[in-house]
């Protein structure tokens, strides 16, 4: 995405995660690229008809993550250690890190800090492929679901952060509509394949 970030050399920006061409999930993307084309965003977000749910799931979820790594990208010069020293989502929603391996006690850090681990940690699970396995017929692990809700609830205080603390920014930037639209697809697609509690702030990992 070097086109869009110029020369900084921030590490928070990750390749963008591409799923292969040819694959079944490739065909998956195309569907529901072709829905959101259509301006139905509620539409966009069901499952196609005789589609597996975890695969519906890993596509949008590698989908989400290359949004928001797009959309924060644009607004890290205003995201600074300085002016954004904590991870929060205003005054009363503040969010520590941990990963459960490399930081199992939750820490605070700043807002760039945080979202570098966060994408980082997600780059890492959409890249296992006994997690987010890319070809047809390897089965999802047991545990995929609950992975991904961890990883959507976490991609969502990236949103958070961005409309509490960078809006006018956004808004500077003439980026608020691409925003809006990417945020509620996320909310309509979090609302129809999973239970995540995607408005409990009160989690701080």
């Amino acid at each position: 995405m070097s086109f869009l970030f110029g020369n900084r050399s921030s590490k928070t920006f990750k390749p963008k995660k591409n799923i292969p061409e040819g694959s079944h999930q490739y065909e998956l993307l195309k569907h529901a690229e072709a829905t959101l084309g259509s301006g139905n965003l509620r539409m966009a977000v069901m499952l196609p008809e005789g589609e597996d749910l975890n695969e519906w799931v890993a596509v949008n979820t590698v989908d989400f993550f290359n949004q928001i790594n797009m959309l924060y990208g644009t607004i890290t010069d205003f995201c600074r250690e300085e002016s954004c020293s904590v991870m929060s989502a205003g005054p009363k929603y503040e969010y520590h890190w941990a990963d459960g391996t490399n930081i199992k006690k939750p820490i605070k850090c700043s807002a760039p800090k945080y979202i570098d681990y966060l994408m980082t940690w997600v780059q890492d699970q959409l890249d296992d492929e006994t997690l987010f396995p890319s070809k047809i017929g390897v089965p999802f692990k047991r545990n995929f679901m609950s992975v991904a809700k961890t990883i959507l609830k976490r991609l969502f205080r990236v949103y958070a952060h961005i409309y509490h603390h960078h809006f006018d920014s956004v808004i500077q930037l003439q980026e608020e509509a691409h925003l809006n639209t990417s945020f509620k697809h996320f909310i309509f697609f979090v609302q129809r394949v999973t239970s995540l509690p995607f408005f409990s702030f009160r989690s701080s990992t």
